[in-house]
């Protein structure tokens, strides 16, 4: 009874650890430039990411920025803030793959990964066609 018992609470543990690592990335991250926050949530069992903080929200006519860059001309007026950027990540052996990043510097999607690093800062590699070719970024997790 005794093994039982500590077998039950080893598996317990295991458990509990596979769940809180699979929403490791839930919250607010910052870019390395610092010019944004994106918002890490969890819909449907995947992962996605919203701007939710602009270091300069506005243009130098004190209008909010659109993602004016998107190659579809019926998205160009859309706000950069609540911009979902990171899109259908599923969590697979100890990362985040499978995702797509937006970028509106250039307005072009990118298949990605995120890899956590530390609890405070993850790995996000946005590519094209093989990861090998591609670039990598540190995001930090706002405090």
């Amino acid at each position: 009874m005794k093994y039982f018992s500590i077998l039950l609470l080893l598996t317990a543990i295991t458990f509990s650890g596979f769940s809180q690592s699979k929403d490791a990335i839930l919250g607010r991250w910052v870019n390395p430039s610092g010019e944004a926050h994106v918002e890490i949530s969890k819909r449907n069992g995947k992962y996605y990411g919203k701007m939710v903080w602009l270091k300069n929200p506005r243009d130098e006519q004190g209008v909010a920025k659109t993602d004016v860059k998107n190659p579809e001309p019926g998205l160009k007026s859309r706000p950069l803030l609540g911009l979902e950027m990171l899109k259908d990540f599923v969590y697979e052996e100890g990362k985040w793959t499978d995702g797509k990043i937006y970028d509106p510097k250039s307005g072009k999607t990118y298949s990605c990964n995120i890899t956590q690093k530390d609890n405070n800062q993850i790995s996000i590699r946005g590519y094209m066609g093989i990861s090998l070719i591609g670039r990598s970024e540190t995001w930090k997790r706002v405090k």
